[in-house]
């Protein structure tokens, strides 16, 4: 396989990754609406669209910042210019910035219930086709990661054989999938807790795959800023737990 993958139509070049991107919003925003059909909701329409406002403001914000931090020693003189400012984007990021933006909007709406245990598993179908077309980008999308001897190392077109962390990201999002399924088979989950378990498992699992990709620590501080996010998102959920509040007064 020639990385990047693209797929050609006459003279006329598509972005297997621009493809799947398109596919991750689309596909994942149709199985929302079939679960929320099928799922008794405690929130109104109108409340659910504010609560979409704040998650993308928040996923906006929260996603450019941590981007912009992850390379710290290029905010004075960035590459390509101003546009460098609003370029710049991560997951994990956009996560807690949502997460933030939906907890004030909830607060100011007055919802308590959980908004986001919908989301979860929309959200792990689209960000699997998201992480296969960041695969099929090879080096252009920069998520690839360190140099392997290991034999599922892959040539992205360098000639040097590197971790597929974006498939080590599909086959995580795949086995947290069928983790909440069996739980919540087992035995129906508190309001909200699908969703903290979510987000909780992918801080652990993006804090444990950065160290396979090849971004600097911080300067003196041994992680990235990405694995610092993680960090904070990881350590607010354990003092949350920790402190026993109700499942109902969590972010979600």
């Amino acid at each position: 396989m020639v990385y990047p993958v693209e797929l050609a139509f006459g003279s006329f070049h598509l972005p297997v990754h621009l493809l799947c991107e398109v596919l991750a919003y689309s596909l994942g925003y149709r199985l929302y609406t079939t679960l929320r059909a099928r799922t008794p909701d405690r929130i109104s329409d109108q409340g659910r669209q504010w609560i979409f406002v704040g998650a993308a403001a928040g996923a906006l914000l929260g996603s450019r910042l941590l981007g912009l931090l992850e390379h710290p020693a290029l905010l004075l003189h960035p590459p390509g210019g101003w546009l460098y400012y609003f370029t710049n984007k991560t997951i994990v990021g956009g996560f807690l910035g949502g997460l933030v933006g939906v907890e004030l909007t909830k607060k100011y709406l007055g919802i308590r219930t959980s908004s986001g245990d919908l989301m979860v598993f929309p959200l792990l179908l689209g960000l699997g086709i998201g992480r296969l077309g960041c695969h099929l980008s090879g080096l252009t999308d920069g998520t690839f990661g360190t140099p392997t001897s290991l034999p599922w190392g892959i040539n992205f077109g360098d000639g040097i054989t590197r971790h597929p962390t974006n498939l080590y990201e599909i086959g995580f999002l795949g086995a947290l999938a069928l983790l909440l399924y069996a739980l919540e088979r087992r035995s129906p989950l508190p309001n909200g807790r699908r969703f903290e378990l979510f987000l909780a498992g992918y801080l652990l699992f993006r804090l444990l795959v950065e160290f396979l990709k090849p971004t600097a620590a911080l300067p003196g501080l041994g992680l990235t800023a990405i694995q610092w996010a993680c960090v904070a998102g990881l350590g607010y959920y354990g003092w949350l737990w920790g402190r026993g509040a109700p499942v109902g007064q969590m972010p979600r």
